[in-house]
């Protein structure tokens, strides 16, 4: 226990660990309130307790009797008071009572400590082996014979942040009472203290309007409801702590040992034209784009200019510290809406035909169309200016000794040994699934080279030195090679991209899966985490600490739920949209979905579908209950967006 704190403890016998708390941090600034259900007169019946209250209140603490801990906020007494620390050791109803009704009073004890805690506060709760239900007590008990004792803390908005031993020998005057409302005490020599802190609440997203500068117009639209907590989070901006940015560094430091490395300043659009992605050399399933309807889109002029100086350049990247993206007001929208624009509820297009569309957009699913734009006008300045000295300006190198000796690759037949990279946001409609990330960053180099150094070998063999360590493996494949690490998948590829204007040299490109990377290198359970707004997320990050050190959860052993859903649809189904619409009302907690059973009816055109999903986070606290109410507001939100009807 830290000094210096406000220090609740409830559920007290004979007081004497009250006491010896008292005595331990007697030398200190902290206050000790101790509590108990009984009257004073019968709390006075157990052995010492007498001398032990006396103790507490020499050491400047206070007793109360008669505190009912799963109704703290209806004491008179505590009404007010804020604690830092609320303890609760070895719980239990009394007399012979079953592992449901412990249940329950830890379930009250927890609702009740969110009115007298504070907000960076602890619950320690001490279990005797076995108790608990988590995998830190051995021999683990089945399930459904434990306490459950994460799971109820869930249901009060607390996560499980820290489980150790219970630490008997600090507190040698401690007698344990209690066992089935006796002076008999509990095993506690094996015993587990269980620390809890508060979760981030759930909140709901935001109408989030953005407004860009695409090929000269600029183009108003609304992000999908899944995808808005991806966007504008800046983890790729310089000075960033975020692993995203660590793994960038680093992986751009390795390549700099043997390559110049010069990754791009200038900002890019979320938005991209079908044509632009049909023109370059990507391999992207169409299926997996998130197609977008506009809302506005005004041709650019010169007033457009002076009123948005942003149309200038093409628009925004989490590389840039300054927004060339806006993000509108209500009010803003308001007017849009008042010219005759669309609705402002979010709309994924997955159902247009993108080959007859010559204005469709999509968030873009890759960098590399937008990449092949900036090397052609890096291409014609070098051109303009004559030297390589004018476009040095817009680029930002990472040079290594290696090139400045020549490397592998370097100096042959005027092909310089350079990469070119660029780095973003990119977006991927897939199903939802473990490893399935619908938004994710990019990393994107691209350089000529000459082709009998065998530049595709070369650059993967570099970073199969880098990432091995991490389960990175290469895989050939026709005309390049894969970069596949165990249950990730697929974490990035090296490919001969256009053919160089000279013979004999050839283009390669290396997209890396920045996110899976991160989960990768920091050992993270879950590429959700990189998306917390909790901050003790970043807080191991702050130090920059060196690829290999294991990310430390903060929440420990969370639980998953699983519920069924079956329901009638017409007779055509688009799956990608369920999945969308699962991502937005589970709140991104759904991390599996399975197809369990599919039946068409011989005489109406509808076919019945049956799924299975998993609710789990590693971010917030999720209880049955909240788990539950997600799966309610998925019914509702098929029944209105998708008109199936519930079974």
């Amino acid at each position: 226990m830290c000094p210096s704190r406000s220090i609740l403890l409830v559920g007290e016998g004979n007081f004497s660990f009250s006491a010896s708390v008292s005595q331990l941090y007697s030398e200190t600034e902290s206050c000790i309130t101790a509590t108990c259900l009984q009257h004073q007169e019968e709390a006075l019946r157990h052995e010492g307790a007498a001398d032990h209250i006396k103790s507490i209140r020499d050491s400047g603490g206070a007793v109360l009797f008669e505190v009912d801990c799963t109704r703290l906020g209806d004491c008179a007494s505590l009404r007010g008071c804020v604690f830092d620390r609320v303890v609760f050791n070895f719980p239990h109803c009394g007399r012979k009572s079953g592992v449901k009704k412990n249940r329950e009073l830890l379930k009250k004890f927890f609702l009740s400590c969110g009115q007298v805690l504070s907000e960076d506060g602890e619950v320690h709760v001490s279990l005797c082996n076995g108790q608990g239900g988590t995998p830190a007590d051995q021999p683990k008990r089945e399930w459904h014979n434990s306490w459950q004792v994460a799971a109820m803390a869930a249901e009060a908005h607390l996560i499980l942040s820290d489980v150790h031993p219970f630490e008997r020998e600090k507190h040698q005057s401690y007698k344990c009472t209690g066992y089935r409302s006796q002076d008999k005490g509990f095993h506690v020599e094996k015993g587990l203290l269980h620390v809890f802190t508060r979760s981030l609440r759930y909140t709901p997203a935001q109408i989030l309007t953005v407004e860009e500068a695409v090929e000269g117009d600029r183009v108003l639209y609304d992000v999908p409801a899944e995808l808005r907590d991806y966007v504008f989070r800046g983890f790729l901006c310089s000075g960033s702590v975020h692993p995203v940015r660590l793994v960038q560094d680093f992986l751009l430091k390795g390549l700099a040992e043997t390559w110049s490395v010069s990754m791009t300043t200038e900002a890019v659009p979320f938005l991209l034209a079908a044509k632009r992605l049909q023109a370059a050399s990507c391999d992207v399933d169409k299926t997996d784009c998130y197609w977008i309807r506009l809302l506005q889109k005004d041709v650019n002029s010169d007033a457009d200019k002076e009123k948005y100086p942003f149309l200038d350049s093409l628009g925004r990247t989490d590389t840039q510290d300054a927004l060339s993206t806006t993000c509108l007001t209500s009010d803003e929208v308001d007017r849009v809406k008042s010219k005759g624009a669309e609705s402002l509820r979010s709309t994924c297009l997955l159902d247009i035909d993108p080959e007859g569309e010559s204005g469709v957009y999509m968030l873009r699913p890759s960098l590399l169309p937008q990449m092949e734009e900036l090397l052609t006008k890096k291409e014609e300045l070098v051109d303009n200016a004559g030297s390589h000295g004018e476009d040095e300006g817009n680029n930002k190198s990472v040079e290594g000794e290696e090139h400045k000796k020549e490397g592998p690759c370097g100096g042959c037949d005027g092909v310089t040994s350079s990469l070119f990279g660029i780095s973003g946001l990119v977006f991927k409609n897939v199903p939802v699934n473990l490893w399935a990330l619908p938004a994710f960053h990019e990393l994107l180099l691209s350089g000529v080279f000459p082709s009998q150094r065998e530049p595709i070998k070369l650059l993967g063999q570099r970073l199969a030195t880098l990432l091995a360590p991490y389960g990175v493996s290469l895989v050939p494949e026709q005309g390049g090679l894969r970069l596949v690490a165990p249950q990730k998948g697929l974490v990035g590829k090296v490919f001969a991209s256009n053919a160089s204007d000279n013979v004999g040299d050839v283009s390669v490109t290396v997209s890396l899966n920045l996110d899976l990377l991160s989960a990768l290198v920091f050992s993270l359970p879950d590429w959700r985490l990189l998306w917390s707004h909790d901050p003790r997320f970043l807080q191991q990050f702050e130090l920059r600490p060196p690829p290999g050190k294991p990310f430390q959860p903060f929440s420990l052993f969370p639980e998953h739920f699983s519920f069924d859903i079956s329901f009638w649809t017409g007779p055509t189904w688009q799956e990608r949209k369920f999945h969308a619409v699962i991502r937005e009302a589970s709140h991104g907690t759904v991390e599996q979905v399975k197809l369990i059973d599919t039946f068409s009816h011989p005489d109406l055109s509808q076919t019945s579908y049956c799924y299975r999903l998993v609710y789990h986070s590693n971010t917030h606290a999720l209880s049955h209950t909240q788990a539950l109410q997600f799966h309610k507001d998925l019914e509702t939100c098929l029944t209105s967006r998708l008109q199936v009807t519930i079974r």
